[in-house]
């Protein structure tokens, strides 16, 4: 039981030490490099998703405008052309308000 407790006591000392002695007094003052990577990848593929959602779309939104003008009457294709047009329009107002709001919570951080 006693080396044990020994042991023990030597590993959290020594774990203690090594945290003191290799890492600097200022390390958690610094912004980290993997942080700002980050913040930059996700930034970029914020905006790409923004630049590929609005031709996406404005397609989605024009062939169920097609789709409802070139039914020819037929209920079924009418339904789905106006599923597509409010499906993707609330797809794209969705994605505007999750920009809008990662926008004002980095405004509020940084």
């Amino acid at each position: 039981m006693y080396k044990i407790k020994f042991k023990f006591t030597f590993l959290l000392l020594f774990s203690f030490l090594l945290l003191f002695f290799f890492l600097p007094n200022n390390a958690y003052s610094a912004y980290p490099k993997l942080v700002t990577t980050l913040n930059d990848a996700f930034t970029k593929i914020e905006s790409w998703i923004i630049n590929i959602s609005t031709p996406a779309a404005a397609v989605a939104v024009g062939s169920g405008i097609l789709m409802k003008k070139f039914s020819f009457g037929d209920e079924e294709k009418i339904r789905t052309g106006k599923r597509l047009i409010t499906g993707s329009l609330f797809s794209y107002a969705f994605i505007l308000c999750i920009d809008l709001i990662l926008s004002t919570i980095n405004a509020l951080i940084g």
